[in-house]
């Protein structure tokens, strides 16, 4: 296990939810007024944008797990 890859994953992923995790969870359903195709495409990015950066973490967590340990650790 890396260590130093595992903590520098949980830093991104904590990094990651105080920065975009408030902006794509759902709003109220109790909207009177649809939103307009520009405010889909804004949210849509978001969420993409929020989704490829959570993978890329996830990997790294995955990698820090699965490397090796150095002998002379």
């Amino acid at each position: 296990m890396d260590g130093n890859r595992l903590r520098e994953a949980f830093q991104r992923i904590e990094s990651l939810d105080e920065r975009l995790t408030y902006r794509i969870r759902p709003r109220s359903m109790v909207s009177i007024v649809s939103p307009t195709a520009d405010q889909v495409d804004d949210r849509l990015r978001e969420l993409a944008g929020y989704t490829i950066e959570l993978k890329e973490i996830m990997r790294d967590f995955m990698l820090a797990f699965a490397k090796p340990r150095k002998q002379d650790e």
